[in-house]
């Protein structure tokens, strides 16, 4: 598998998340949530920024554990199945697209502001010119992008924070009486419609696999952006109903730039018009970056063609994906009428915050050894319940449209499913671990472990060395009965005579010599029998779990690790004792050690501990 250039440090993230997420939500949106609930609609760019927890908290977790691209359908997928998989990857890259290209067509509507007079179709020009820009961007680099948001970010946020410290001084508090003229009902329901404009923010994890440390960047990023994002949509939705009468605040589509007129003049309105711009910029710059990820994500797990998991030798971008996602972009900029398929998208994030909530739920509940974030959600499971309820809740709040989208892409998916992929993808998802322990364990495999481990490997940038390899293939014994040191000790010898073509007696009386001279025992109920054989460049280790015991001279033995190597592996020798070192003291090794299923289960266990 092609691995894309892990390029994107902290600054990139906090850029691209800060990006993705504003545009028309701050830029556009304040003045119809104006109308459904009044001055309070301050208060609803709030709450709706505390409804995001519940799905950024559960996203950092599952992207600490799993840095992978495709993000949000690489979760899904792991966790709930193909069929659920294939509905959050179309959701995701549909939503994605569709809010990129809304945000393209919202450039050349603001640009009216700059050069009035222009007519719809200059507007589409104008947008299609900049899609095609920014596909050419993501082509080229990863990094060029985020060097691209940086900049234009940065602009956004200087502008804003000039808006509010400017703006401030001249807010008129008469304009917020009455505060709540339609009823708190009310300022919840508008929570409801302005909470889109935050869904960008966590978008972010479709680039995963291009982030340098992912574990610690991903979430330090995504958490920076939310802690500024919040207190910045309050601010300047509170400024801009402070300053705007409200006759006028109710009437205007582009109310932050009117805001900016009123204190600044002429060169605040343009300055603002600007800052609008750039957000658009940011908003379909980071889209067309996160959405090209998921469908080469799922061409990966050959849910869609090979094709779109090509990555590009000279620039190490997916680069069918890409020009897949701004094509898609190009037509829906021409041909529809985006402001409909922009609602149908904002249904389409709320499924994926369901799926996503349910995944954090289903790994936690499989117990799978290998998933490790780095960073665990608090006030699980309630925090997810709570979330799963608030968004099916706002769903059914959005009316048939958004149901009959979320119909449709059951529906497609489904289709998808049954021609293309049932049959040909057979993977292990935490939904199976869940139930092989509930029911039989045989269900479940050992796949999905196997392919965590690799990504824990990967996120940590740990390097596999010549132990890791032993124990991975070396023989694990379970002891279903009780024995003596000296019939354990013949039974080892037994089957490291065949394994290193030697005496089965010899090796027995030598490690009967190296008992007599001290005992192995090197902590309650763990021992270490170790020997130096004849011969060059011969190692092996057996390990062993004996649950009804073996006694060592009257000390019970549960855990073994048999060593035995020729003197010029006297080096490696050392380094397998620190090895074994790392395993055994983990204060979780003894407990997860007796209570491990069978043999594979334990060879988890010791490569885990030997890492965490």
């Amino acid at each position: 598998m092609q691995h894309l250039k892990r390029e994107l440090g902290l600054i990139d993230i906090f850029c691209i998340a800060m990006g993705a997420m504003i545009s028309s939500g701050l830029f556009v949106l304040p003045s119809i949530a104006y109308l459904e609930t009044g001055p309070s609609v301050v208060v609803s760019y709030f709450i709706a920024g505390l409804m995001m927890l519940p799905a950024i908290l559960s996203k950092v977790e599952l992207v600490t554990a799993m840095p992978r691209a495709g993000g949000n359908y690489f979760f899904i997928e792991r966790s709930l199945g193909t069929f659920a998989g294939i509905m959050g990857g179309i959701a995701d890259w549909f939503s994605l697209a569709l809010k990129s290209a809304f945000a393209l067509v919202g450039i050349g509507t603001f640009a009216t502001l700059l050069l009035p007079g222009m007519a719809e179709w200059q507007i589409k020009l104008i947008a299609v010119a900049f899609c095609i820009m920014f596909m050419i961007v993501n082509l080229l680099s990863v990094k060029g992008t985020s060097k691209l948001q940086l900049g234009l970010v940065f602009s956004l946020l200087v502008l804003l924070i000039l808006f509010i410290i400017l703006g401030i001084r001249r807010v008129e508090l008469t304009h917020f009486v009455p505060f709540v003229p339609f009823g708190w009902s009310k300022v919840f329901a508008t929570a409801g419609l302005v909470f889109i404009s935050y869904g960008g923010l966590t978008k972010i994890v479709g680039v995963a696999e291009e982030v340098r440390d992912p574990a610690h960047t991903l979430a330090r990023g995504l958490f920076l952006a939310f802690a500024i994002a919040t207190p910045l949509y309050v601010l300047v939705v509170f400024v801009t109903v402070g300053v705007l009468t409200p006759a006028f605040m109710a009437r205007t589509l582009t109310p932050v730039s009117h805001a900016a007129a009123v204190f600044m003049g002429r060169w605040g309105e343009l300055l603002l018009s600007i800052a609008a711009i750039f957000a658009f910029f940011t908003t379909a710059n980071a889209g067309i970056l996160a959405a090209s990820r998921t469908p080469m994500a799922m061409s990966r797990d050959e849910l869609l063609p090979d094709t779109l998991r090509r990555v590009h030798k000279r620039f190490g971008t997916p680069y069918i994906a890409i020009l897949s996602t701004g094509i898609f972009m190009l037509i829906v900029i021409a041909f529809l009428h985006i402001e409909e398929l922009a609602e149908v998208a904002s249904t389409f994030i709320l499924f994926l915050f369901i799926l996503i909530n349910l995944s954090v739920i289903l790994m936690r509940a499989s117990k799978l050894r290998n998933y490790q974030p780095k960073f665990r959600s608090p006030f699980y499971p309630w925090l997810q319940v709570g979330g799963i309820f608030m968004y099916t809740f706002m769903i059914f709040e959005m009316g048939r449209l958004a149901l009959f989208a979320l119909m449709g892409l059951i529906l497609v998916s489904l289709v998808w499913y049954l021609t293309y992929t049932r049959g040909k993808v057979k993977r292990e998802t935490a939904l199976i671990h869940l139930v092989a322990r509930i029911t039989a364990r045989e269900i479940a495999t050992r796949t999905l472990e196997k392919e965590l481990r690799e990504i824990l490997l990967e996120r940590d940038a740990i390097v596999e060395d010549r132990f890791d390899e032993l124990l991975k293939t070396c023989p694990i014994v379970e002891l279903t009965r009780p024995m003596t040191r000296d019939a354990f000790l013949r039974y080892i010898s037994d089957i490291l005579s065949k394994r290193l073509n030697m005496d089965a007696d010899i090796i027995y009386e030598r490690f009967v010599q190296r008992e007599s001279q001290s005992s192995t025992i090197i902590h309650p109920g763990l021992a270490i029998p170790h020997i130096i054989i004849d011969g060059e460049n011969k190692f092996d280790l057996i390990i062993v779990r004996a649950k009804p015991g073996i006694d060592f001279d009257g000390s019970t033995v549960h855990t073994v690790f048999v060593l035995v190597g020729t003197l010029d592996e006297r080096n490696f020798y050392l380094r397998a004792l620190m090895g074994i070192a790392q395993i055994v003291k983990h204060p979780e090794f003894e407990n997860e050690w007796l209570n491990a299923r069978d043999t594979d289960d334990l060879r988890n266990i010791a490569l885990v501990m030997r890492r965490r």
